[in-house]
């Protein structure tokens, strides 16, 4: 955890990354079809998942294989963020 950060953007980040796993999309996609009086709005009240974006799932090919998550900025700053780490390692995700 970075300095001065807030003990809450742990769990943010653990929620961003099991929505993203868990969706196999990013948290940002899952947040827009999950949109109040969307018919599958329900899915937001399931426990750990969280409508923000900061949560990338992890490929290998076609297969989701794990999630980042980050937390910390801005949620689009935070996906920003975690694009930019998987694609410093997705040369290893082949």
């Amino acid at each position: 955890m970075a300095d001065n950060a807030s003990p809450h953007h742990v769990e943010l980040a653990e929620r961003k990354a099991y929505t993203a796993l868990t969706s196999r999309r990013t948290s940002a996609d899952w947040a827009k079809s999950t949109e109040p009086g969307s018919r599958t709005a329900g899915q937001r009240s399931m426990a750990k998942v969280v409508p923000l974006s900061g949560g990338v799932p992890i490929k290998a090919g076609e297969e989701t294989i794990g999630a980042v998550g980050v937390s910390g900025s801005t949620t689009e700053q935070d996906e920003i963020c975690a694009v930019a780490g998987l694609a410093a390692v997705a040369d290893q995700l082949k």
